[in-house]
């Protein structure tokens, strides 16, 4: 009896270890497996398991092809079959430290556009012939990702002079036949030399980027990364995150341009220009900051602290008998918002501003970005009852004849016109024909940038309505041009400059 109860312990002791071992082994697989794959998603690191049981080596199988097709999908661009920017980082950092070579950033230029003239099909079979073609370039690139939509990085383990640079983009420019249908597009690179420029894979890329946003500034087809770009780079950092702290203390501001009318000799209206005190970096030109609070998302807060100001100043300037129109500036993703015209309204009834007495202005090349939802916005501004115009006029691609379909009341010509308008007799006879052409679809012309009395006067003669300058007026604040305003008209201006003459 004693044996038999001691044989029924001893198995049952057995069972126990056996059951704690088989829970040991079972609890070190998944510490093991849970290791395994936190390093795989934080490094990357290959997928390992230490002696696996028999019984565990199926799902160790699974979980290993998993593992290696889960990179495949992470790191490879579905629709060309080239690396992404995760396994581009990847195959970079296998290479560290990399002293020498040259990355190349390519950018097809205006891809949207494709896309919306042909569909995203054929802009798809576009980007995979482009892929190919890059692949089989005769300057072989050692590794080759799309960065994204319609960027593609190489890099060469030698550096390639701009000879060789301005081949490949050449090569990338030939032509294509996509669907029997023929199509050219346009590339801009950019270029870091790694011989002067090395440094860790994610500074590389940044500075990479940096090299291509000064090609597309300057609008050249390529452009190298210079130390340079790091603190040009640096002052727009500076920029971006001082704006609304500029706006709260006040350093952005208003200043109004008076134009001059020609029939009356008067200023019947203002251009509304805004101006940055910074208070470390001074005085910071519109054209430097308005476009980084277009890229950082800002522009609303921007555009609705112009609106608030401008209609403020105005509703103050009819209280104290200052009858003028304001024309005000907008950007192209004010462009963009579906309630502009809705909100435009809102603001107006809030100060007590008739509609009338605001004119829209709007830059040529914005305009032709996205004509169709463009002239959708204008016809509903043109609802509440502001006035539009055409900026910046014989900047962009539009024409006069296209203009007529657009609904707007001004045209603007651009100051570049007046550049050789005293010296040459065929840039003269532009600004003339563009006058009469517009002035017969129906237009107000404006002509800007008249600095002297002999453009003012063949100005007149050309039969131009408006125009704007530093000879009539120079931009000044709300009070000074309080304070002008009843000297502002021509025969009192010409009559001044006479006696000075």
């Amino acid at each position: 009896m004693n044996y038999l109860l001691i044989t029924v312990l001893f198995m049952i002791v057995i069972m126990l270890c056996t059951i704690a071992c088989l829970h040991w082994r079972q609890h070190r697989f998944i510490k093991q497996l849970t290791h395994s794959l936190e390093l795989q998603l934080l490094n990357q690191d290959s997928f390992n398991i230490d002696s696996p049981s028999k019984s565990l080596k199926p799902l160790i199988s699974v979980l290993h092809h998993l593992h290696q097709s889960s990179i495949l999908s992470t790191e490879r661009d579905k629709l060309t079959g080239l690396v992404n920017r995760v396994g581009f980082k990847r195959k970079m950092l296998s290479k560290m430290p990399i002293l020498e070579g040259m990355l190349v950033l390519v950018d097809i230029r205006q891809f949207r556009f494709v896309n919306d003239l042909f569909g995203f099909l054929f802009g798809d079979k576009l980007l995979k012939a482009f892929a190919k073609r890059i692949v089989n370039l005769n300057c072989k690139a050692q590794f080759i990702a799309r960065m994204n939509g319609n960027e593609f990085l190489l890099f060469f383990p030698q550096p390639l002079t701009i000879e060789q640079l301005q081949t490949i983009k050449n090569d990338l420019q030939s032509p294509f036949e996509i669907e029997k249908q023929p199509i050219s597009i346009k590339m801009q690179l950019g270029v870091l030399s790694l011989n002067e420029h090395h440094a860790d894979v994610s500074l590389m890329l940044r500075r990479l980027d940096l090299a291509l946003k000064k090609a597309k500034a300057l609008k050249q087809p390529i452009a190298f990364y210079d130390q340079d770009d790091d603190k040009a780079q640096y002052r727009e950092l500076l920029i971006i995150n001082g704006l609304p702290k500029g706006l709260k203390q006040g350093q952005l501001f208003m200043v109004f341009q008076p134009k001059l009318d020609i029939k009356s000799g008067r200023c019947k209206q203002v251009e509304a220009l805004i101006r940055w005190q910074h208070e470390g970096l001074g005085l910071i030109s519109p054209n430097e900051f308005i476009p980084l609070a277009e890229q950082t998302g800002m522009i609303d807060i921007l555009s609705s602290w112009v609106l608030d100001n401008v209609l403020a100043q105005q509703a103050k300037w009819r209280n104290v008998g200052v009858y003028v129109s304001v024309a005000i500036n907008l950007s192209s993703t004010d462009l963009d918002n579906p309630n502009l015209a809705a909100d435009v309204a809102t603001k107006l009834s809030q100060y007590l501003v008739p509609a009338e007495t605001i004119t829209i202005e709007i830059t040529e090349s914005v305009l032709m970005k996205s004509l169709e939802q463009t002239i959708v916005t204008l016809n509903q501004l043109r609802d509440v009852g502001v006035k539009l115009a055409i900026d910046d006029f014989g900047t962009g691609h539009s024409s006069l004849a296209y203009l007529r379909h657009l609904p707007v009341d001004e045209v603007k010509i651009d100051k570049a016109f007046l550049d050789e308008f005293e010296t040459s007799h065929a840039a003269k006879q532009i600004v003339k024909t563009s006058i009469e052409l517009a002035k017969n679809l129906g237009f107000e012309v404006t002509v800007e940038g008249v600095e002297s009395k002999s453009v003012l006067d063949a100005l007149h003669l050309f039969g131009v309505d408006t125009i704007q300058g530093d000879y009539f007026a120079k931009p000044s604040t709300a009070s000074e041009f309080e304070h002008l305003y009843p000297q502002l008209n021509y025969q009192q201006h010409n009559h001044q400059q006479h006696n000075h003459s």
